[in-house]
């Protein structure tokens, strides 16, 4: 585990840092740093050896914008420049007027997510673009600090994690061109970029025989005889929408071979689940997908999942990378399909569960290996495959009746609604604490070895 210290100011303002000697033993510094400001500084070493505070001036605190909390930060050398931090900023929209909820319903969710600072040892703090001053180089970031949010200005920070909220903010050409001047002029690492697409990531997928295991056949919407395929094959597919999310909009198709009838399961707008009859192919989507765009539409192959009281279960699977950049299983979870409905969804009527309270003893621990394993593969081949840097993924993943994984979703800005469940608790602290805890390593990548990110 990498070292860290505390920063504390002293009230003069001479531009000279106390350091532990162990940090001037084997190099000479010229430079403290804090985020993108720095200054040209005097460093000692400490009179006691054991000492693991840095010390600075009110004057060189002022000059880099540093937020006087006592954290114990990690530090970065090269260059003759000491670095402290990480700043990481959080990226969103969606800010409101209101200072007890500034980001609205979700300033809870933020609140927690600021909240492992101190564990990982680091200073996040939530932006929006409104809240940048390009002339200063700086931002009035909101940090969370005594149960109470605040707002202080501090340098353009050392990596940027994108939690914007929806794919219309990620289309906003305002946020755009925030996000290529930070990467592109500042080169600041910046990770989650983006929201998943279905079809890009199955056919990215497909490249890679590691994990072509998982994928169910998978089409863009075609023609009628593409699902009238399918359905011989398979008995009944899925329809989802490419860019869809919470489970909106997916229809189950099934084909009764005997009858030669077909049905289609769905939520209606009213929120209800419904089964209906049709006698071919063509009558079904004139009556269900009126008012549908079908070229926003994938065909997914069905699969006859394992059940918990005869209703299908999936599972949630979230990954992450942790502060020396290797991938972790940090939650699993399974879903229980609510009665008549298409997806596993809480909205639907689903429910969450732990795999323990689903299996006996050793299938929960045969399971939990297979879905961890699948996971692990799947995070890697989609790190390798999409650009940009990802450093968390939420994977909805299938078990049919032999046991074999499916995977039918990645998720980019997984949902948290699995950790109302209270024997997942301690795994919401574990993915919030590694979505920061990736950023340090992201920071230390960016000063050290800076071919790495950017290439």
């Amino acid at each position: 585990m990498r070292k860290r210290y505390i920063i504390e100011v002293i009230e003069n303002n001479h531009l000279t840092v106390f350091c532990p000697p162990g940090i001037l033993k084997d190099t000479t510094l010229k430079k403290i740093a804090f985020g993108s400001k720095s200054i040209e500084v005097e460093f000692y070493p400490h009179p006691d050896e054991g000492d693991n505070r840095i010390v600075i001036s009110k004057g060189i605190q002022e000059a880099i914008y540093f937020p006087n909390f006592s954290i114990p930060l990690h530090i970065f050398i090269e260059n003759q420049v000491l670095f402290i931090g990480p700043l990481i900023g959080i990226f969103t929209a969606g800010f409101t007027p209101f200072p007890l909820r500034p980001i609205g319903e979700r300033s809870n969710f933020f609140s927690k997510l600021l909240s492992v600072k101190k564990t990982v040892g680091a200073l996040p703090f939530v932006f929006g673009e409104q809240h940048i001053d390009w002339e200063q180089g700086t931002i009035k970031g909101y940090f969370f600090q005594e149960n109470n949010w605040k707002i202080i200005e501090i340098p353009f920070p050392n990596v940027i994690y994108d939690r914007l909220p929806n794919r219309k903010s990620e289309r906003n050409p305002k946020l755009i061109k925030v996000k290529e001047l930070l990467q592109n002029e500042y080169l600041i690492p910046w990770y989650n970029p983006g929201f998943f697409n279905k079809l890009d990531i199955n056919e990215r997928l497909l490249q890679d025989n590691s994990v072509t295991e998982y994928l169910p056949e998978t089409h863009p919407f075609s023609s009628f005889s593409v699902i009238e395929a399918m359905l011989s094959r398979y008995g009944h597919i899925y329809i989802k929408p490419i860019n869809g999310s919470l489970g909106l909009g997916v229809h189950q198709i099934i084909y009764d071979k005997k009858q030669n009838d077909y049905f289609c399961r769905y939520q209606d707008r009213d929120g209800v689940n419904r089964l209906r009859k049709f006698s071919t192919v063509e009558s079904l989507f004139n009556t269900v997908f009126t008012n549908q765009r079908l070229d926003r539409m994938l065909v997914q192959q069905g699969i006859h999942l394992l059940r918990h009281e005869s209703r299908p279960i999936d599972f949630r699977v979230h990954t992450n990378k942790d502060d020396i950049g290797d991938w972790h299983v940090t939650a699993i979870a399974a879903k229980i399909a609510g009665l008549g409905s298409v997806t596993t969804h809480l909205r639907s009527g689903g429910e969450t569960k732990t795999i323990a309270e689903i299996f006996p003893q050793e299938e929960c621990e045969y399971y939990t290996k297979k879905l961890s394993r699948a996971a692990l593969l799947l995070s890697e081949a989609i790190g390798k495959n999409m650009e940009g840097i990802i450093g968390e993924i939420g994977f909805d993943l299938g078990l049919d009746k032999d046991g074999k994984v499916w995977l039918f979703e990645a998720n980019s800005k997984p949902g948290r609604s699995i950790f109302s469940h209270p024997e997942l608790k301690h795994f919401d602290l574990l993915t919030r604490k590694l979505s920061i805890a990736f950023a340090v390593f992201l920071t230390e990548q960016s000063i050290l070895h800076p071919e790495e990110i950017f290439k």
